[in-house]
């Protein structure tokens, strides 16, 4: 199954993020090469100096949410850094900048977490996506 799983991650919380990695890590141990584009408030994630710290719930999460999450992470689930660095040595895995929030944000590539491959453009993006699954979370 080599069909492209091409993922735009613009959310930046927590859960979000999480179910980002999970999607990840399940196309790239099928063996799907799987590329993921940071836009807006995913980008600011992956900021190397705020990459792994809490982010809070999407505002869908009801007030049981934070508990669940945080008793998933005591039994021992993996937060979504390290599952979107392990599906890196599982598979093909690559998680690129948008340029324009790039630009939006006034980051700079060394502003973020080596996790982070490169810069792209939408179109670019859209194009290797060509023919796989997309998935806008």
């Amino acid at each position: 199954m080599d069909e492209p799983l091409s993922i735009v991650l613009f959310s930046g919380t927590d859960d979000r993020l999480t179910a980002a990695s999970v999607f990840a890590a399940g196309a790239a141990v099928l063996g799907r090469p799987v590329r993921i584009l940071l836009q807006y408030w995913g980008l600011e994630a992956f900021r190397a100096d705020r990459i792994g710290k809490a982010r809070g719930l999407s505002a869908d999460a009801d007030q049981q949410a934070a508990p669940l999450m945080t008793a998933a992470v005591a039994s021992g689930q993996v937060n979504w850094v390290e599952t979107l660095r392990q599906s890196k040595e599982l598979g093909e895995l690559e998680i690129l900048a948008c340029a324009q929030s790039m630009d939006v944000l006034k980051l700079d590539p060394a502003d973020l977490d080596p996790l982070v491959d490169g810069v792209e453009g939408i179109a670019g993006f859209l194009s290797a996506a060509e023919g796989g699954q997309l998935i806008f979370i």
